[in-house]
C-alpha cells in the first residue's frame, strides 16, 4: 500500500490518509522505522496534524530514537496540553534517558489528567 502511494509522485490528501493508516499498521507490526518514513511525508504536508505527530513520536520511541520522540511528544503537548497519553509517553521517553525528575513530573501530569491505572502506577504518588 505504501509503495503505491509513495511511488505516484503526487501528494494528495488521499495518499496522506493511506500513508497514515499504513504507518499505523507498520507500527503495530513492529516496523517503527517504516512507519516514520511514511509519516515524514504526511507531516511535511500537514505539520499541524497532531495525530500524525503523535504516531511518529510513538514510532520514534519504538525505534529507540529517543531525542526525536521527545521532540514530537513535546510538540503534541504544546498543542494539546491535556493529552494524558502524550504526557505518559513523554515520561517514558525521559525515563529511558535516565531523566527521572522530568519523567516523574509527566507521569504525574498524565495521572492527574486521566486516572488510568497504568498512569497512576507510574506516577508513584506515594513516594
Amino acid at each position: 500500500m505504501s509503495e503505491i502511494s509513495g511511488s505516484t509522485g503526487g501528494s494528495t490528501p488521499e495518499t496522506h490518509v493511506i500513508d497514515f493508516r499504513a504507518a499505523e499498521q507498520l507500527l503495530a507490526a513492529r516496523d517503527p522505522r517504516g512507519a516514520v518514513k511514511l509519516l515524514d511525508s504526511v507531516i511535511g504536508a500537514h505539520p499541524e496534524n497532531t495525530a500524525a505527530r503523535l504516531l511518529r513520536a510513538r514510532a520514534f520511541f519504538a525505534a529507540a530514537q529517543l531525542r526525536p520522540a521527545e521532540l514530537e511528544f513535546t510538540i503534541v503537548l504544546e498543542r494539546e496540553p491535556d493529552n494524558a497519553f502524550a504526557h505518559f509517553a513523554l515520561a517514558r521517553t525521559y525515563e529511558r534517558q535516565g531523566r527521572d525528575d522530568q519523567a516523574r513530573r509527566h507521569f504525574r501530569l498524565a495521572a492527574a489528567l486521566d486516572p488510568n491505572p497504568r498512569y497512576l502506577k507510574a506516577a508513584r504518588f506515594e513516594n
